[in-house]
């Protein structure tokens, strides 16, 4: 998939994230009309946040959710507000939820995020050796040794 460098005021970036998350007791729940519509909500809460799905998959019991963001976000405050979100309105839409789901938690608690990047850390390392030069300030490394 190629990289493309995202903009704003001031800031130049690529995040980029993998997310899963699951229902609550993994009930296979995310099928047919309500499977659908999770799709759906999360689709307009990344386009109206500037998120761009790279790739989704809602499966029985659980999504992923390939995504790149603006720093603005927090990958914490990104899930809070799509698991909020979803749960509210499939429990709002879906009345019949409410037998599974009596305490109005519609996801487990948690998730997974892994970090993602055609960078590794060794390119890092090496991008830093290479600017630890005699004209630097003695200061300039600044790793906690």
């Amino acid at each position: 998939m190629p990289r493309n460098v995202r903009k704003a005021t001031h800031t130049v970036y690529d995040l980029r994230v993998h997310l899963v998350w699951i229902t609550k007791y993994r009930y296979k729940v995310l099928t047919n009309d309500v499977g659908h519509r999770t799709r759906e909500l999360i689709r307009q809460f990344c386009s109206q946040n500037d998120i761009y799905i790279l790739k989704g998959v809602v499966s029985k019991e659980h999504m992923h959710l390939y995504v790149s963001y603006p720093p603005t976000w927090s990958i914490s405050e990104m899930m809070k507000r799509i698991k909020g979100m979803t749960s509210r309105k499939l429990q709002q839409e879906f009345p019949n939820l409410g037998k599974q789901y009596w305490g109005k938690h519609f996801w487990a608690i948690g998730y997974g995020a892994w970090s993602s990047g055609n960078i590794t850390d060794d390119i890092i390392q090496e991008y830093l050796k290479h600017h630890e030069t005699e004209k630097t300030n003695k200061l300039s490394n600044i790793a906690l040794e």
